[in-house]
C-alpha cells in the first residue's frame, strides 16, 4: 500500500511497529510536519538521519526505510519544544519525494507481505530461541527492569517480540536500522539472534576484563578511574551528570509549594533516579515523571476577582440578551464567593450550537480574572485521557486534567469541558465514569490521576461544561451538574447580536473600517430571515463574513472606496435567498400538515404527508422515523378508526385502502411523540379529502382516545414556526404555563391556540368544506 505523508527526521531515536514511545521535537520543519499530520489523519512517516549530528538534513542524509506511525498526543512545552506521544504501525519505505520545503512530504510504501514462509514448528522454535537468548542477556547484564523483562517474555507474537527487543535493548544505531529495514520476518529473527549473541559475547569479555582489573587495583583507585572515565565520556557526549540533574531537581523541590506527601514522593523518586544512573531506559521514565510532578501547581493559586458589578458589566458587554442565563451565573458566582467555593455546583450550559455557550465561559473567566483553559471532550473514548496512564507503561503521560493545570500553572483556573455530551465509551473504558470523580465536589478534593500516584486537589477549579443534547449524558454525570439552558435566539435578538458584535468582528477580521463598509438595518434583517435557518448565530456570522470579504476584494481592487450594504447588495453578493421555496408550502393542501420538532441544533418544522390509495389495508410509514414516531402513527390510525362514524368514514374503508405516511428529508433520523396530533390530522385530512390550513403548525402527543399530552422544547418549536412564516400554532393546553414564561418577542405575530383533545385540533386545522371531486 502507498500513501503520501509528512515526514519527521529523527536523530538516533528509533520507533518500531507495535511500540509506543514519546520524544521531543524542536526543529521548525519537524514541527510543521507534526502540525500537518494532526490536521489530517495523525499519520506521519518517522525516519532516521544517517548522521545524528547534522542539524538541517536533506533527503540524501536520511535512510530510505522508517516507520509509519500515528500521533496519539501532542503537548507544547516552553522554548518552542513539542512533546510527541506516537504509536508505530508499519515498516515503511520512502518511494518518492513530494516536497522538501517548508517540510518533508514523501510517498511511502507500507504493510509489506511476509516473503519467506516458516516451516512447520519453525516459528515456535524461533520464538523459544530468541526468548532464551534474551533471558540469558538480561541475567548477564543485570540492569534491565524486571517488569520489562517479564513483559517481553510473555509475548507470543514473533513480530511483536522482535520489535520490542529492538526498542528496549541498547543496540547501536546501525544495528537498529538493520532490524528496521529487514522486511522479511524470518531474516529479521535471524538478525536479532545474531545481535543477541554478539551482545552476550561482548558482555562476557567485558566481565573477564573487569575481573582482571579488580585483581590489580584497590577500591579507591577503581572508583577514581571509573569517575574520571565517566566524566570524560559525558564531556565528549555533551551530557550532564546524574548528580547534577538530581541536584537541580532537589533545588526545584525546595521551592515547590506542595503537601508533605507530595514532596516525600518526589524526593523518593529523585533518589531512585540518582541511584540507577543514565544507562537504563527507566532513567528517562523517571526523569519525565519528576519533571511532571514538579510542574503541577499543587498549591499555586491566582487571585480571583469577586467584584459582582464588574462581572455583570463584562457579561452585558460581551453578550446581548440571555438575561436569565446571566442572572443565574451572577447568583452562582456570588454563592461561590460566599461559601468559600468548596460546595458550589458544576455548571452545564445546554443549548443548540452557535448560541454562545463557549463565549459565555470565556466571559466568566474574564469577569473573575481566572486563567481560562478549554478541554474538548468530543470523541474522547479512552478513560486514560482523563485519569492518565500508569507510569510503568512505556510512553505513559498524565491525563488531560493534569496537563491542563500544568499549562495554566495555577490550581484554580476556569476549566471548560466542551461538548461533554459527545464523550463516549468503548473497550478502553468509560470517559463519563472517569468524569464523575472530577465533577463531584464531594470527591474531587482527592482526585487520583494514575500517572501522579498521589491525590490532586481539584476543588478550587471552576468547572463549566457545555452540551447540545442532555439525553446523551449518563444520568449519574448529569446529576452532578446544574443545567443552565442557553436557548435559541429570536430574529430580533439575532439582529441586535449582529449589529452590536458580529458586524464589527467581521469588519475587523477582513481589514475594513467603519467608513469603508456600513450595514443598513433592513439588510441585516433580510440576511437573517432569508439566508439563515438556525437556532444560534454561527451561520449568520459566516454570511456576514462572506459579504465583508467581497467588499474587501472590491475595495482592494479599487472598484469602490466605500460600500453601503442594502438588501439589493446582499442579494448581489450572496445570490438568491435559499429559503424562498418555503413560502409555497404555506398554501392549504389535503393530507399535508406542518409539525414542530425539537432537535439538538434547535427547533425545526416537519411537513408530514399522507396519501390514501386503493389497496388491502396496508399502512406504510417512511422517512427514517424512530420507534416512538412509528408508534404515534399507529395511535393516529387507531383513534381515527374509533371515530369513523363521526367523520363519516365507511366501515370497510380501512380494509380496501392503503395509507402511506411520509416525513420528508428521509435521510435525516427523526423520533419523539410530539408529532402525534400532526400525524392524526394529516391522516384524517387525506381520508376525508378536507384541506388543512397551510399557515398553521401544531405539536403535541396524542393518545388512542384522542387526548393531547404536553411536550418539551416549546420555545425552539415556536421560533421554528416563526422562521417558516406560520401564523397559528396549536399547543397542548398543559403547556400554557410554559408560554407565560417566554418573552413576548417569542410569541409576537403568532396566534397560539391551546388544545386538550383531537376534536379541538380538527376544528382548528381542517377547512370546513371538502374538496369537490
Amino acid at each position: 500500500m502507498k500513501k503520501t505523508l509528512p515526514m519527521l527526521a529523527l536523530r538516533g531515536k528509533y520507533v518500531f511497529p507495535n511500540t509506543v514511545i514519546h520524544f521531543d521535537v524542536s526543529r521548525s520543519k519537524s514541527i510543521r510536519a507534526i502540525e500537518e499530520a494532526m490536521e489530517q489523519d495523525q499519520m506521519i512517516f518517522l525516519n532516521n538521519q544517517m548522521d545524528p549530528t547534522v542539524e538541517d538534513p536533506g533527503i540524501i542524509d536520511l535512510y530510505q526505510v522508517g516507520t509509519l506511525a500515528k500521533i496519539k498526543q501532542m503537548v507544547k512545552l516552553p522554548q518552542n519544544i513539542v512533546r510527541i506521544f506516537a504509536e508505530g504501525l508499519f515498516r515503511a519505505e520512502m518511494t518518492g519525494v513530494v516536497d522538501e520545503e517548508p517540510l518533508f512530504r514523501v510517498e511511502v510504501a507500507y504493510n509489506h507481505v511476509e516473503q519467506e514462509p516458516f516451516a512447520p514448528y519453525e516459528r515456535e522454535a524461533m520464538i523459544r530461541s530468541i526468548k532464551e537468548s534474551f533471558e540469558h542477556y538480561a541475567e548477564t547484564w543485570g540492569k534491565m527492569d524486571q517488569n520489562l523483562v517479564s513483559y517481553i517474555l510473555m509475548q507470543q507474537d514473533l513480530e511483536l517480540l522482535v520489535d520490542q527487543l529492538a526498542t528496549h535493548i541498547p543496540f547501536s544505531l546501525e544495528d537498529k536500522q538493520r532490524i528496521l529495514e529487514e522486511m522479511d520476518l524470518k531474516a529479521r529473527c535471524e538478525a536479532m539472534l545474531a545481535l543477541l549473541g554478539e551482545e552476550l559475547e561482548v558482555m562476557q569479555i567485558r566481565g573477564e576484563i573487569q575481573k582482571k582489573v579488580r585483581a590489580n587495583v584497590d577500591k579507591n583507585q577503581k572508583e577514581y578511574m571509573l569517575r574520571e572515565e565517566m566524566k570524560v565520556i559525558r564531556e565528549e557526549l555533551g551530557e550532564t551528570s546524574v548528580e547534577d540533574e538530581a541536584q537541580e531537581f532537589l533545588d526545584q523541590l525546595r521551592k515547590l509549594k506542595a503537601s508533605k506527601e507530595v514532596k516525600d514522593k518526589i524526593k523518593k523518586e529523585i533518589g531512585r533516579f540518582q541511584a540507577i544512573g543514565m544507562s537504563t531506559p527507566e532513567s528517562s521514565v523517571l526523569r519525565t515523571y519528576i519533571e511532571t510532578m514538579l510542574d503541577v501547581p499543587w498549591e499555586r493559586r491566582s487571585r480571583d476577582s469577586q467584584d459582582l458589578d464588574r462581572a455583570e458589566k463584562i457579561l452585558n458587554e460581551d453578550h446581548y440578551g440571555l438575561e436569565k442565563v446571566k442572572e443565574r451565573i451572577l447568583e452562582y458566582l456570588a454563592a461561590r464567593a460566599m461559601s468559600g467555593k468548596k460546595d458550589a455546583a458544576i455548571l452545564c450550559l445546554f443549548g443548540p450550537p452557535g448560541t454562545g455557550k463557549t463565549s459565555i465561559a470565556k466571559s466568566i473567566a474574564k469577569a473573575t480574572e481566572k486563567e481560562y483553559i478549554r478541554l474538548s471532550l468530543g470523541g474522547v473514548r479512552d478513560e486514560s485521557e482523563i485519569r492518565g496512564h500508569r507510569k510503568t507503561y512505556v510512553g505513559a503521560m498524565p491525563g488531560r486534567i493534569v496537563e491542563a493545570l500544568r499549562r495554566v500553572k495555577v490550581r484554580n483556573p476556569l476549566m471548560l469541558l466542551d461538548e461533554i455530551d459527545k464523550a463516549g465509551k468503548d473497550q478502553r473504558g468509560d470517559t463519563a465514569s472517569a468524569l464523575l470523580e472530577v465533577l463531584d465536589p464531594e470527591q474531587n478534593e482527592h482526585f487520583q490521576d494514575h500517572y501522579l500516584e498521589v491525590p490532586l486537589n481539584l476543588s478550587d477549579v471552576l468547572f463549566i461544561a457545555t452540551a447540545n443534547d442532555l439525553s446523551l449524558i449518563p444520568r449519574p454525570l448529569l446529576d452532578r451538574m446544574e443545567i443552565i439552558e442557553v436557548s435559541s435566539y429570536s430574529e430580533n435578538e439575532k439582529y441586535h447580536i449582529a449589529e452590536k458584535y458580529l458586524v464589527k468582528k467581521q469588519r475587523e477580521a477582513n481589514g475594513l473600517n467603519e467608513q469603508q463598509i456600513q450595514w443598513k438595518d433592513d439588510a441585516i434583517k433580510f440576511l437573517i430571515s432569508s439566508y439563515t435557518r438556525e437556532a444560534g448565530v454561527r451561520d449568520l456570522e459566516r454570511k456576514i463574513g462572506q459579504v465583508s470579504r467581497k467588499v474587501t476584494k472590491d475595495i482592494f481592487q479599487k472598484k469602490h472606496r466605500k460600500v453601503t450594504i442594502t438588501k439589493k447588495k446582499v442579494q448581489d453578493y450572496l445570490g438568491n435567498p435559499p429559503y424562498e421555496w418555503e413560502k409555497e408550502s404555506l398554501r392549504d393542501q389535503i393530507g399535508i400538515v406542518h409539525g414542530l420538532a425539537w432537535t439538538p441544533v434547535g427547533g425545526a418544522t416537519l411537513k408530514i404527508e399522507v396519501n390514501v390509495m386503493p389497496g388491502k389495508g396496508r399502512i406504510q410509514v417512511t422517512g427514517s422515523l424512530g420507534d416512538v414516531m412509528k408508534e404515534s402513527s399507529q395511535a393516529a390510525i387507531s383513534y381515527i378508526r374509533s371515530q369513523s362514524r363521526k367523520y363519516k368514514i365507511k366501515s370497510d374503508f380501512f380494509e380496501k385502502h392503503d395509507i402511506h405516511i411520509h416525513v420528508p428529508e428521509g435521510a435525516v433520523p427523526k423520533d419523539g411523540p410530539s408529532a402525534g396530533i400532526t400525524m392524526t390530522t394529516a391522516v384524517l385530512s387525506a381520508i376525508t379529502k378536507k384541506k388543512v390550513h397551510g399557515d398553521l403548525a401544531m405539536t403535541g402527543e396524542v393518545t388512542i382516545r384522542g387526548e393531547v399530552l404536553p411536550i418539551g422544547g416549546l420555545k425552539e418549536k415556536l421560533l421554528a414556526a416563526k422562521r417558516l412564516g406560520i401564523r397559528k400554532v396549536l399547543v397542548p393546553k398543559s403547556n400554557r404555563k410554559d408560554i407565560g414564561e417566554f418573552h413576548e418577542e417569542i410569541t409576537e405575530g403568532l396566534e397560539i391556540v391551546y388544545v386538550k383533545d383531537m376534536n379541538q385540533v380538527i376544528k382548528e386545522a381542517l377547512a370546513a368544506e371538502p374538496e369537490k371531486r
